[in-house]
């Protein structure tokens, strides 16, 4: 099955979940983008949503879906998300878009944390293919480096190929890429990372996922873990 179309049945795991009159929250990514197209056409009503995608809003606006400002919210019925890996333990990683701090404060505030993968972004342990995103103060730069350095891993900040110089979060903060070839423990190093004095918030998830729903050729499972 080719990608669009396992981004697009992996999508249609959330619509059963929703219902009218509901606050949502949702990521960034094509998935996501998927779920807003659906929603069109699901005769649901007074739906709002939660995002911090520009691109997802600019979507829900398109097909008349309401947009909440994040900052003006407290509360929201259930939030969906895609990510880059996602492992047996609910930590989940989130390293493309660079809005993972608002995206981990939407997770916070929903009643239910979902993700949405196929089983390709399922493993039993994160392995790190993909670096754990930092949003972090711009003079704290060169201090980062060196403490990720002593917790065995390296760290640069992110380079746009869309502009020159470094990327640049929607907060004005630095993004900056920290790799690391072997974890241990996952929520420690979590920990770690964001008791570095400068560090805002990281792209690893340990908390906040309740569900996980997977779609396959197969058809298509869940995993759940309720937050207390």
């Amino acid at each position: 099955m080719d990608n669009k179309n396992i981004k697009m049945i992996t999508a249609k795991l959330a619509l059963p979940y929703i219902e009218s009159h509901m606050v949502i929250g949702l990521g960034g990514g094509t998935t996501i983008a998927y779920v807003v197209d659906y929603l069109a056409h699901k005769g649901l009503f007074d739906i709002k949503v939660v995002t911090p995608s520009e691109t997802i809003k600019e979507a829900c606006r398109k097909v008349g879906l309401e947009v909440l400002d994040l900052s003006l919210v407290t509360d929201i019925d259930m939030a969906f998300d895609s990510c880059d890996y996602v492992d047996e333990d609910f930590y989940a990683l989130k390293s493309g878009g660079g809005i993972h701090t608002d995206e981990k404060l939407i997770a916070r505030m929903a009643k239910q944390y979902i993700l949405l993968v196929d089983e390709s972004k399922l493993e039993r342990k994160l392995t790190f293919l993909t670096p754990i995103v930092l949003e972090c103060v711009r003079s704290a730069r060169s201090y980062i480096e060196k403490e990720i350095t002593k917790l065995g891993g390296r760290a640069e900040p992110r380079k746009s190929y869309a502009k020159d110089g470094f990327t640049i979060s929607d907060h004005g903060n630095l993004l900056m890429d920290a790799e690391f070839e072997r974890v241990e423990d996952i929520a420690a190093l979590n920990q770690q990372l964001k008791n570095i004095c400068g560090v805002i918030e990281t792209s690893l998830f340990t908390e906040e996922v309740s569900r996980v729903l997977i779609a396959s050729d197969d058809g298509y499972k869940v995993m759940n873990r309720y937050r207390q």
